[in-house]
């Protein structure tokens, strides 16, 4: 008897921090049929917490091991920890992270940087989780980017645990607080949120696009994987190509 075999259509690397509980359900959620999701957890905040340089060869063990899931993209998905030696080291560690898995990379920051090129977004609302130190940090790296914050506001979330149990009507308010008429689209940080399921509310009702740590991510990596899937959820974002020189070959 010949046996028809089952095929996925691309596989997903991610790289998450211990700590982080929200990529993985809100992956198997948001991908599209055919594409398969695969993760790796390494120590990368709380009590984990280093210098991006110092967390490299840690990232990129798990990034080889991930390889042998034949990932078509690996994603380091963190924001604050690819934010936080700036826009050179995080262009490093995508072509390390390349390097290692010889194929295509991306982190969340990287994700994000493409998110607001491809909605021409050059003034932004940033909305962070982060007490004010972090939120700072993260708001130098988009500015370094060549992003103006024309409004912010850092929550202040007491840590992973309120970060995970905060519904998304805390992020729709604040966004909502926060509207700027000059702003071309509102960015809510962090992996460890539930704000992507505020996004097509927010954009409704701000007229603006809304881009999330997780919604980027998940629309990056699949366009580089070749996947053009309208998501539904994913607000406009979703309607939109990479460029097609940074999009990888099925």
């Amino acid at each position: 008897m010949a046996y028809k075999t089952i095929e996925t259509r691309a596989r997903i690397g991610f790289i998450i921090p211990s700590s982080n509980r929200m990529v993985e359900p809100q992956a198997a959620r948001y991908m599209p049929e055919g594409v398969q999701p695969h993760f790796t957890r390494i120590g990368m905040t709380n009590r984990h917490k280093a210098p991006l340089e110092k967390l490299l060869p840690r990232i990129l063990d798990a990034a080889e091991l991930l390889g042998d899931s034949k990932c078509n993209v690996t994603v380091l998905q963190c924001t604050g920890t690819s934010m936080s030696g700036g826009v050179d080291m995080e262009a490093h560690v995508i072509r390390e992270i390349e390097r290692v898995t010889g194929k295509p990379a991306l982190s969340a920051a990287s994700s994000l940087t493409a998110a607001f090129r491809t909605l021409n977004a050059r003034k932004l609302v940033f909305i962070s989780e982060n007490k004010q130190p972090d939120h700072d940090k993260k708001k130098d790296f988009v500015v370094e980017a060549g992003y103006e914050i024309v409004a912010d506001k850092a929550v202040g979330l007491s840590g992973t645990d309120e970060y995970c149990i905060m519904p998304p009507e805390l992020w729709y308010d604040t966004a909502i607080s926060l509207r700027d008429e000059s702003a071309d689209a509102y960015f809510i940080s962090c992996a460890n949120i539930r704000s992507i399921d505020a996004i097509e509310a927010l954009e409704k009702e701000l007229g603006k696009p809304v881009v999330t740590s997780n919604q980027a991510a998940f629309w990056c990596s699949l366009r580089m994987a070749g996947i053009k899937d309208q998501v539904p959820g994913l607000g406009r974002l979703m309607q939109y190509d990479l460029p097609k020189a940074a999009v990888a070959a099925e």
